[in-house]
């Protein structure tokens, strides 16, 4: 199958669709795994009824969200959100997940990234994407930076897990910045 990776909503793997009744029994799966539960959010680690789950990616006025499958099976492997959109300033806060441990450490979250990226800026006409991690999730942080993303601040001692604490870190990054970062990649890539 031959692809454009030009189209708003593909990547070279991934492409991103609205929400699918049958996403829920897979996202169910993602809930039995405390390491994703753990890196997705700060708050407790509580696996979401299938309720909750059914009612989870409707597009509003501050949020854009989509899940991510793969063009080939076309398998539900995570979800990106751009929220608390704050349009009169042109910014929004990212968020991520890629579910099943088999679906990471494959690119995937930095394919994404780059997709909902092209997105925020070129489609919603964002000028700033910002963000907010774990430090303890070193993945997750060199997926960032690999797209170009910038350590803003930390939240130190933020985020209590297993009898530590840890900080929250902030990242963003401005329009001009991943358009240069992405020029250089892809020609990096061509070369």
């Amino acid at each position: 199958m031959t692809l454009k990776t030009d189209n708003l909503f593909y990547s070279k793997r991934l492409k991103m669709t609205p929400p699918r009744p049958e996403d829920v029994q897979t996202m169910l799966q993602w809930n039995e795994d405390p390491e994703y539960l753990r890196n997705v959010d700060t708050d407790l680690a509580i696996p979401y009824s299938e309720k909750q789950l059914e009612d989870e990616g409707e597009t509003k006025n501050k949020e854009v969200y989509f899940r991510l499958r793969t063009h080939e099976e076309d398998t539900l492997i995570g979800f990106v959100v751009i929220h608390g959109i704050e349009w009169n300033n042109r910014c929004g806060q990212l968020a991520i997940g890629i579910g099943l441990a088999k679906h990471r450490n494959k690119g995937y979250g930095t394919e994404a990234l780059n997709l909902i990226l092209r997105y925020a800026f070129h489609e919603m006409n964002l000028d700033r994407v910002g963000l907010d991690v774990i430090a303890y999730n070193a993945k997750a942080i060199r997926s960032y930076e690999k797209v170009g993303f910038q350590l803003e601040g930390r939240a130190r001692s933020a985020v209590y897990r297993d009898g530590k604490r840890y900080d929250r870190l902030m990242m963003g990054i401005l329009r001009p910045e991943w358009e240069t970062h992405n020029q250089i990649h892809t020609e990096g890539e061509q070369a």
